[in-house]
């Protein structure tokens, strides 16, 4: 499967991620988007940012757990508050659709 940006072809697995992550660009994770039907805000944007570094950072994408409690923090809110936020933004999944929009390998422990 692949995905075209710009006029080339980048190639996706059989759920939509990216296959080499060097692939990644906005334009790439909006063509993403699009395909979640989602709408790119800057709340989009500020979370595809967090779950980049993350990845940069541990080599591995972040649990839904471990993103409730970094939104909890950053945002001052519980981590109900957070979970909701989440959801609103990324109604299938924040750690399944946000990770596929960031170009981030599918995390562990999702179905």
């Amino acid at each position: 499967m692949a995905i075209v940006v710009n006029g080339t072809n980048i190639e996706t697995d059989e759920n939509g991620y990216l296959v080499n992550l060097g692939d990644w660009s906005e334009a790439a994770a909006e063509k993403l988007a699009e395909g979640e039907e989602i709408e790119m805000t800057e709340a989009h944007w500020d979370l595809v940012k967090f779950l980049r570094n993350y990845y940069e950072e541990y080599q591995i994408a972040p649990a839904v757990k471990v993103l409730t409690k970094a939104m909890a923090t950053e945002k001052g809110m519980d981590k109900k508050e957070a979970s909701e936020f989440l959801y609103g933004l990324f109604p299938k999944g924040p750690a399944l659709q946000a990770c596929k929009i960031a170009g981030l390998p599918k995390p562990t422990g999702c179905v």
